[in-house]
């Protein structure tokens, strides 16, 4: 059965008709082609597929499409102005706190839900707001300490 559901997209209000069995995760990169988000391991287990639903980081994976009726969405495809990169983005880059990539969206967007609650956090509730995101590939320190140069810069400010 399918329904349609209003939602709020990357900032574009979006109107879109969605089956009842169908996952977030699977709208966003099936019907509008957001494939940053990943499906790790299905079970909310991995981050691998987090976006900020009302600025909070959801496993896209555990949540059914036609609850985000009347909710904003923000995935990694908007988190940049245009070609211009979110300090997070270039911090990840600059900071080689990426290898395969798999996890880097799913990471990114956990310290951005992060940063835009606490945008001064320590290193301990950096590493509580990444718990849910697994890296198979950097060890996490170079992550905690991207996370840590736009923190500093915040702090900076």
């Amino acid at each position: 059965m399918k329904h349609k559901i209003s939602f709020i997209l990357n900032n574009e209000k979006i109107t879109h008709e969605v089956e009842s069995n169908k996952t977030l995760l699977s709208v966003l990169r099936e019907d509008f082609d957001f494939t940053g988000a990943k499906e790790g391991c299905g079970m909310g287990e991995c981050g691998a597929c987090t976006v900020l639903v009302n600025g909070q980081p959801i496993n896209s994976c555990m949540m059914l499409a036609v609850d985000i009726e009347g909710k904003e969405v923000l995935t990694i495809e908007g988190l940049s102005r245009g070609d211009v990169l979110d300090d997070l983005q270039i911090s990840f880059i600059e900071n080689g706190a990426l290898q395969c990539g798999y996890c880097t969206p799913g990471m990114i967007m956990s310290a951005k839900a992060l940063l835009n609650e606490n945008p001064t956090p320590t290193e301990e509730d950096v590493k509580h707001a990444i718990s849910g995101n697994l890296c198979r590939c950097t060890g996490y320190q170079k992550i905690v300490k991207a996370i840590m140069v736009v923190a500093d810069k915040n702090n900076n400010q």
